[in-house]
């Protein structure tokens, strides 16, 4: 049956000044009934996103002894995760989150188990490239879960802010956490040991997720409303995105080639922690802010200039540990930067669109993310792994003068 359709707060282009007698803060979000049940859930289904790459390249490349085919069989999930999400998003906001995410995540479990058994037995290498595509099936875990935030908070924009700063710092500290617990079972235990466990916790993470069917948000029958791709503004958003993910794609090659020439490759991945760690601290930082929020602009300007400080500690100091202390400093702008951006679209996409106008933001930069990482690449063969940082700064200025030319709302 079609269901009304809640009125939805202008775009405020992030200005609006929520009243200070207006309930605030984290513990306002978690006193909701079925907040907490939702938010477990989706942690535990969040965090495999973190694992499966670092997981599927240690097991195929210990295996066959060619990070060329792991990296190929890690990017083909990419690229297909892109094609896939928004069609499994758009079924989503069709037909539940219940209906669709619970299949879906049980194809992408079993695209999980069939790569392990293809490496563990020795198949050839073109199964792996179609077990490991099979887990583009995953549905976008966080994006349902800020649509669970934006049914429920639809008339308090204040603490729909509040929801969507803790939604991205769990972004951060998922992919902050998922490589290290990944890299600890395949180097304790065996090498599937981290995929393997990644698909126990997306499927136990998922049914507990759906299974807070109070909180989740109601089908609406099919209307005349664009495509989120037709969406006012949602384009220049979307490219917004993608120059944003290429900062993150150049500032991971960039850092796994600077601490290779330093002879700490083991230190790389803590390292890049580091920079989750700064952007995690600042997003829960901006979810308590109660006064007018800074403009996309203005959150972009700060990423370009606090990028340029790990160009610089690497040019001047030469220092893994000066550049370590820049990142996590760079860092810090990414959070705010994306919970600004992500409220844009939220505001920009047709009600009963949500969840795949949420799904086009992750093709949006997963696509960056392969740029920046192919010109990151390039750039190290050709020049250093020092001249590779000026990248960082370079994409943020770009998503910046974007930004700056999208028409106002």
């Amino acid at each position: 049956m079609p269901q009304q359709t809640s009125p939805r707060p202008a775009d405020p282009a992030l200005r609006t000044t929520v009243p200070a007698t207006e309930p605030t803060g984290y513990r306002r979000l978690f006193a909701l009934p079925g907040t907490r049940a939702f938010t477990a859930g989706n942690l535990l289904a969040r965090l495999p996103a973190g694992m499966f790459g670092v997981s599927a390249v240690v097991m195929i490349a210990g295996s066959r002894g060619s990070y060329a085919l792991a990296g190929a069989v890690t990017a083909t999930g990419l690229v297909a995760t892109g094609l896939a999400g928004p069609c499994i998003a758009r079924l989503v906001d069709r037909h539940g989150q219940a209906r669709v995410a619970l299949p879906a995540t049980a194809v992408a479990v079993l695209g999980s188990l069939a790569l392990l058994l293809c490496v563990r037995y020795d198949a050839p290498d073109w199964t792996l490239f179609a077990a490991y595509a099979a887990t583009a099936a995953t549905p976008n875990t966080g994006g349902m879960s800020r649509a669970r935030w934006a049914h429920l908070l639809r008339d308090d924009p204040g603490a729909l802010h509040t929801a969507n700063s803790f939604e991205q710092a769990a972004d951060e500290l998922c992919f902050m956490l998922g490589p290290v617990l990944a890299s600890f079972l395949t180097g304790t235990f065996f090498p599937e040991a981290g995929t393997l466990t990644g698909a126990v916790l997306l499927l136990s993470g998922m049914l507990l997720f759906t299974a807070q069917r109070a909180t989740e948000p109601p089908t609406r029958a099919r209307s005349k409303a664009p495509s989120p791709l037709r969406a006012p503004g949602v384009p220049a958003l979307l490219a917004c995105f993608t120059a944003t993910g290429a900062v993150f794609g150049s500032m991971e090659v960039g850092t796994l080639a600077y601490a290779d020439a330093q002879g700490h490759r083991a230190a790389a991945g803590a390292v890049l922690a580091l920079q989750a760690a700064g952007s995690c601290a600042a997003g829960l930082v901006f979810g308590t802010l109660r006064r007018a929020r800074p403009r996309l602009t203005v959150c972009l300007t700060a990423m370009a200039a606090l990028m340029t400080l790990p160009w610089l500690a690497a040019r001047l100091t030469g220092s893994l540990l000066a550049l370590a202390a820049a990142l996590l400093v760079a860092g810090m702008a990414t959070a705010p930067t994306m919970v600004t951006a992500m409220t844009l679209v939220q505001h920009r996409t047709p009600p009963d669109r949500l969840n795949e106008g949420m799904s086009l933001v992750v093709t949006a930069l997963l696509t960056g993310i392969a740029l920046g990482s192919a010109t990151a690449g390039w750039t190290t063969d050709h020049t250093s792994p020092t001249w590779t940082y000026a990248l960082p700064p370079t994409a943020a200025t770009l998503a910046l003068v974007l930004a700056a030319l999208q028409p106002a709302p």
